[in-house]
């Protein structure tokens, strides 16, 4: 895979029925890069990666794939551009994991084409990946709600598209397996250049593994940058209300939010790392 597919939204308003949810949003995603959509709930995350997978039609504005609205191109050929983890995908009935990973492969053929070689290896690499090979002959709605999100995860890298959208990859994992499946998006990203847009709730996991950070607040576009840039104390009190204070992880030399908490005073949560981070977020549209 290489990267040759861009993605962008302009001037998009998305809305369900009456209710505007998200307001005149433009965003270009980072080519070979991981963004990560953060922002307080009911803030529009899952609403903008849904129009930018195209399952949701703007109310106005647009979003192009290629150069091209996304809306106005054939539903296959998007999909082998774009991959697409929603937050709660729908197991059919009485399927193994095998056959639903095998589903990936699926905007890969017509009518007039054959199951290949290609396409067992594409299967057995995203199994290998995910670490659900050995529960391949297993049915899907026999398995725990961990190995479940998993599975579905091997399904769209089994798709195998430049571009791949998860909206909250994470759900149902333990933190163990939270690492191990974020550790297996920067691997994807590294070694085939994908591009990678995730929703994810946790803002300290997202600022360590993601290259730009989306940050949202009421719909709008709050903040855009790298998150050494855009992590902030004053961000994360406009956006999620909370006090806070940004130190460096000691991991991965980002930026590091400890909350404060009701418990928890400005005084007593006093951080002395000279290295902290606390300047205003770049590029924040007030």
């Amino acid at each position: 895979m290489t990267v040759h597919h861009t993605l962008s939204a302009h001037d998009m308003t998305l809305a369900y029925g009456e209710l505007a949810v998200v307001h005149d949003l433009t965003l270009k995603v980072p080519q070979g890069q991981v963004t990560a959509i953060v922002g307080a709930n009911a803030c529009g995350k899952s609403t903008v990666l849904r129009a930018l997978s195209r399952l949701l039609v703007p109310r106005s504005g647009s979003v192009l794939l290629d150069g091209v609205e996304i809306h106005k191109q054939p539903t296959a050929q998007v999909a082998r551009k774009l991959g697409l983890l929603p937050q709660s995908p729908t197991v059919p009935d009485g399927i193994i994991v095998s056959d639903l990973v095998s589903r990936g492969r699926n905007p890969h053929h017509s009518r007039f084409t054959r199951w290949s070689a290609a396409d067992d290896a594409a299967v057995a690499q995203a199994l290998e990946l995910t670490g659900t090979a050995d529960l391949a002959e297993r049915y899907v709605d026999e398995l725990s709600g961990g190995q479940r999100q998993r599975v579905w995860i091997a399904m769209a890298l089994a798709q195998q598209t430049d571009v791949l959208l998860l909206d909250e990859p994470t759900t149902y994992l333990d933190v163990t397996h939270q690492i191990e499946v974020l550790d297996l998006l920067a691997d994807l990203n590294q070694r085939a250049h994908t591009t990678i847009v995730m929703v994810l709730h946790d803002l300290n996991l997202s600022v360590r593994y993601a290259d730009c950070l989306v940050v949202l607040r009421n719909g709008r576009l709050h903040a855009i940058g790298p998150p050494v840039q855009v992590m902030s104390e004053r961000m994360v009190e406009e956006v999620f209300n909370l006090g806070c204070r940004i130190v460096t992880d000691p991991i991965s030399g980002k930026p590091m939010m400890l909350p404060i908490g009701r418990h928890h005073n400005a005084a007593s949560a006093a951080v002395t790392d000279g290295s902290a981070h606390s300047s205003p977020a770049a590029h924040e549209q007030h």
